[in-house]
């Protein structure tokens, strides 16, 4: 499948939102900061938020929801390819963010969940009802490394709470086109799960259904839900999207010309074109998909 380079010496781009205007916003980890870029590949600062901004979701009030990861990673050139590493020893929490698009002005919605500080959000998606399900990813550390979680929470700050605890890197969540379902990646695993919903921000049960996993080596990050109900799964080491059709029963891979790709959102009238965030060399492309992305509950 052939792509177009949109924009290029991104640092280490990551959560992109496809806009009504064409133009993508996505999160600048390794800079802090939040970034649009013009279908013309000319970029736009929305905010420096610090930190480590890691996922983008459009709010119910209109807003940009961030999960900022508090700069959970260290990040190291090779050959051209910008890697993530441990997290530096002073590493002290992350926190769901909110930027208003016109000033680019952030709050933070949560920063902790029952009195304990939250460690790493790394990637969201909204519900019909206003809440936002997001991936709380743990830390990798030089000693060893911290669990993860699924965590549920109201846009307006009112509610938040760990839905599932003890995770392997959790990093990637989407939801069914029914939206009784939450799926989420695991990156360490490279596996797909499937939490099944009574009710808004509600598990049915108190664990999650396997889904299935790379055939080979290769870690999970981000993902996209497409219209059908099948999930595409950005895939780091072998490089490329990852789908997972059910009713097929079926695994096919994407190769894509980067160590990491991160992130696939879908946007354009129709939903069928498709932007894939290749982090390791900073950059975003646009791809022709064969089935149309699911749209999410905000758009812009």
């Amino acid at each position: 499948m052939t792509f177009r380079e949109i924009a290029s010496g991104l640092r280490f781009p990551e959560g992109p939102v496809a806009m009504a205007d064409g133009s993508v916003i996505v999160c600048e980890m390794a800079a802090g900061k939040i970034t649009r870029v013009k279908p013309n590949g000319t970029t736009q600062t929305v905010a420096t938020v610090g930190g480590g901004p890691n996922g983008l979701a459009l709010g119910p009030d209109g807003a940009l929801y961030v999960c900022n990861n508090g700069s959970s990673f260290t990040f190291s050139e090779r050959s051209g390819i910008t890697i993530p590493g441990h997290a530096p020893d002073d590493h002290a929490g992350g926190r769901i963010e909110r930027v208003n698009l016109t000033t680019g002005k952030t709050e933070i919605v949560y920063d902790s969940c029952d009195g304990k500080r939250l460690t790493a959000p790394n990637d969201l998606v909204f519900d019909t009802h206003g809440g936002l399900w997001f991936t709380d990813y743990g830390l990798s550390t030089k000693t060893g490394r911290t669990h993860g979680a699924l965590c549920y929470a109201k846009a307006d700050g009112s509610r938040i709470v760990r839905v599932l605890r003890e995770l392997v890197t959790p990093n990637g969540v989407g939801l069914s086109p029914d939206g009784n379902t939450v799926y989420f990646a695991e990156t360490i695993t490279a596996r797909l799960w499937a939490l099944p919903l009574a009710k808004p921000g509600d598990a049915a049960k108190g664990r999650a259904d396997f889904v299935g996993a790379y055939p080979g080596l290769a870690y999970f990050d981000s993902l996209g839900v497409q219209e059908d109900g099948a999930v595409c799964v950005a895939t780091i080491t072998a490089g490329g999207i990852t789908t997972f059709e059910f009713g097929a029963r079926s695994v096919e891979h994407l190769p894509l010309p980067d160590p990491f790709v991160t992130n696939i959102c879908w946007g354009g009238k129709d939903m069928k074109t498709a932007y894939v965030t290749m982090s390791g060399t900073g950059k975003l492309i646009a791809m022709d998909w064969p089935t149309p992305g699911l749209r999410l509950n905000y758009c812009a």
